[in-house]
């Protein structure tokens, strides 16, 4: 009896040996330093952590009428100068600053007029080869792996399309279970999955990607089954504070991450987003990393910046004892000035709030610039069609602070005069890129997005809502109609003529 457990044991041994041979070989196989080189200067990438030192030190007590003059800039939707945002972040006035949260919801409403967009994570895998101290998922983390099969996300995805989603971001760990052919695969079949609703039907129309650098081959493959936009978050631009918090794996490569949204460019992903995971350095020195990001972008590819940029917060995960640690936590006074800086500073730029943050806090930053949050929200494996307590430590990545149902959210939002857009119309339009970021910097998008909103809210309303969403969608609606007859005269026939098409009955019809 000993001999045989000693034998399984032997052959357990070996096979882990194996395994992580094929794993180690796999890491070496994805970076490919050329892909980076071939952007750096001299070996230097462009985040010079000196530079953002100096500028945040020199922009200190600036006068009122210098303030007030960067923010007047920001109304003309032209991207504020490291230095400009530099002041900004070092202001001490309170009633500067609520001038400044005033501003960012003015420039928001220009830009974006009053829709926000919504979306939900599909998380499909959480082993992961990378030890970043901060997350649940960490390779050396003992919790449960997993990574959905092809049945599995189907039945995920059919459960957002009941909710009413019509825009997923897919997430991944860094891992070769969840290679590229995993990822194209699953992207493949949510796009596949469509359920029947109450007048017309349910389907994902636009699938995003968070998931780990990839390489300009990789990233063709992306472009090819049609992603939305591809995010990868830098999580830190702090060159010493990155290397202390991705101690291994191929996540300890800063410029590897740090120019995955210039290959995506190069493979014709033309679509991106950037991120911070503040908490882990300065958020005023992060802001400024999240600038010179957009910077680098927009002169290496002909003006076209993020699409998005996002700003989570440290949350607390299991065993991760880190996040209580960090001395870099942002209270919410502090988040609410960063979102609205980043807003003015990159004002044509779509904003990204998660369920990270509690309803109270979503309520309160909502106004200052943001385009874009998700709801319904579950980020455990197989979490939206499997029963259990959907803040079970064991199986996320972080708790979460807000889960209320989309229904919920959208009632919330249309009661205080906002509509929900479930719009997908530039992929199928080619706005996007160069295209979209021209109408977004000349205001003109926002019209685009209010007929598109409208019509898409219009399914929404008829095919998921309930009773008193309804009533509330409703007069949302009525109030859009009137000022789209108002403001767009010579549109107003034919996008009537499409509104009614879909009362009818009819799905997916865009301007």
């Amino acid at each position: 009896m000993f001999g045989l457990k000693a034998e399984k044991n032997l052959s357990d041994i070996k096979r882990q040996e194996e395994s992580n041979l094929s794993i180690s070989k796999w890491m070496k196989s994805i970076i490919k330093e050329d892909e980076n080189t071939r952007f750096m200067k001299r070996g230097k990438d462009f985040i010079n952590d000196k530079e953002i030192e100096e500028l945040l030190q020199k922009n200190r007590n600036s006068e009122k009428r210098r303030i007030r003059d960067i923010i007047q800039k920001s109304f003309s939707i032209q991207r504020l100068e490291p230095e400009e945002t530099a002041v900004l972040l070092n202001v001490e006035d309170k009633a500067l600053w609520e001038e400044i949260f005033e501003a960012a919801g003015r420039v928001k409403r220009k830009v974006y007029d009053n829709r926000i967009v919504t979306f939900a994570p599909l998380y499909c895998s959480n082993f992961c080869v990378n030890s970043c101290r901060y997350c649940a998922f960490r390779k050396e983390n003992t919790i449960q792996r997993r990574r959905l099969n092809l049945e599995e996300v189907r039945k995920e995805t059919e459960v957002l399309v009941s909710f009413g989603h019509k825009r997923v971001i897919v997430v991944y760990g860094e891992h070769p279970l969840s290679d590229i052919d995993y990822i194209a695969a699953t992207i493949k079949t949510i796009y596949n999955t469509r359920l029947k609703a109450r007048v017309g039907y349910g389907e994902i129309r636009r699938v995003n990607v968070n998931a780990p650098p990839l390489d300009i081959e990789r990233l063709r493959i992306l472009k090819e089954i049609g992603i939305g936009t591809y995010q990868v978050f830098q999580e830190t631009y702090h060159h010493q504070t990155y290397k202390k918090v991705h101690p291994r794996g191929i996540k300890a490569n800063y410029q590897w991450r740090l120019y995955a949204l210039h290959r995506a460019q190069m493979a014709g992903i033309d679509d991106v987003g950037l991120g911070v995971l503040f908490g882990l350095y300065d958020w005023k020195f992060e802001v400024m990393g999240l600038l010179y990001h957009t910077i680098e972008l927009e002169k290496q590819f002909g003006g076209v910046g993020p699409h998005t940029i996002s700003f989570p917060r440290l949350e607390p995960a299991v065993n991760t004892p880190f996040i209580q640690e960090s001395k870099y936590k942002v209270s919410d006074e502090d988040f609410k000035k960063l979102i609205a800086v980043i807003r003015l500073s990159v004002p044509y730029t779509g904003l990204i709030l998660t369920a990270r943050e509690p309803a109270h806090i979503r309520r309160a930053v909502l106004p200052l610039g943001v385009t874009q949050t998700d709801a319904s929200t579950r980020i455990g494996i197989g979490a939206y069609s499997e029963e259990y307590n959907q803040q079970e430590a064991e199986r996320q990545q972080f708790l979460l602070g807000d889960t209320r149902s989309l229904d919920e959210l959208i009632r919330e939002l249309a009661l205080s005069g906002q509509i929900t857009s479930f719009c997908t119309a530039g992929y199928r339009c080619g706005r996007t890129g160069r295209r979209i970021m021209d109408l977004l910097k000349t205001g003109k998008e926002r019209w685009f997005c209010k007929l598109n909103a409208v019509l898409t809210f219009r399914e929404w309303i008829d095919d998921f809502a309930c009773g008193e969403t309804r009533i509330a969608g409703e007069k949302v609606i009525q109030k859009e109609i009137t000022e789209i007859k108002k403001k767009l005269p010579e549109l107003f026939p034919k996008f009537m003529e499409v509104y009614k098409r879909i009362k009818r009955g009819e799905r997916d019809l865009y301007f």
